[in-house]
């Protein structure tokens, strides 16, 4: 039975990857009655090679697929710098499969079986989010393009870090936790509101996540970690950027 839903005003094209084709099949309808454009593939080979594309604004990627896994594909998503959000669909139940895939690029993850109704939730979210995101305004209401702190530069609108002029790569999730950051100067983050920012609904308890992204966020744009100019400890509480440069 399809689920009616009010129609999003914007057509976002979605990549199902899934060899299950029951609920690929179930999927493509209830999201295409949402006025999502919706595009079926079945194995892991086809399905990276149309996601590398990046001409989708979501792929649903299942983790068990013939030919290379879902694990392999989110890894080599992020790899090629697509940023394309992932929303993983698995039959495993153990934290270290979703540990994994969210540590290596996926923005969400649903267990199967699940019910129709949660995971458009789940697509609706995470359009809501990208939504945020590409919406971000400086203070002075304008769009932020560029934003500079001392030697490092954020491209918002490429997803283009560099320091000293150094072309910086980081993954999709340390991004969007810099993103957040650098728009917000000084603002105190816990890593709980850290956590459902970037990651969404349903991830409590894995606070340690944001703890890990960062760490290597700081490993990759910080002389020395150890002792952070840009991403600062507030000891008790969580994460703040550093107030100590301005915007040029």
């Amino acid at each position: 039975m399809n689920m009616k839903q009010e129609k999003p005003c914007v057509k976002n094209k979605i990549l199902i990857i899934d060899d299950d084709k029951d609920i690929t099949n179930l999927l493509a309808i209830n999201l295409e009655d949402m006025g999502y454009e919706v595009k079926l593939v079945y194995d892991g080979e086809s399905g990276l090679e149309l996601a590398i594309s990046n001409k989708f604004n979501l792929v649903i990627l299942d983790l068990m697929l013939p030919k290379i896994d879902g694990l392999e594909i989110c890894k080599s998503i992020r790899s090629a710098s697509v940023y394309t959000p992932i929303l993983m669909l698995t039959c495993k139940s153990s934290e270290i499969d979703r540990v994994v895939g969210l540590e290596i690029g996926a923005d969400d993850y649903i267990t199967k079986p699940f019910s129709i109704k949660e995971l458009l939730a789940r697509v609706k979210a995470i359009f809501r989010r990208v939504e945020a995101f590409n919406n971000s305004l400086s203070s002075s209401g304008k769009r932020v393009e560029e934003i500079k702190f001392g030697a490092l530069v954020i491209d918002i609108e490429k997803r283009k870090v560099t320091l000293k002029e150094n072309l910086v790569y980081l993954t999709a999730k340390e991004f969007d936790l810099l993103h957040i950051f650098v728009t917000h100067p000084g603002k105190v983050y816990t890593r709980t509101q850290l956590l459902n920012t970037v990651w969404g609904y349903g991830f409590e308890g894995y606070e340690h996540t944001v703890n890990s992204h960062i760490n290597r966020l700081r490993a990759k744009i910080e002389s020395d970690p150890t002792h952070p100019h840009y991403i600062l400890t507030v000891w008790g509480i969580g994460y703040k950027f550093t107030d100590s440069w301005q915007e040029t």
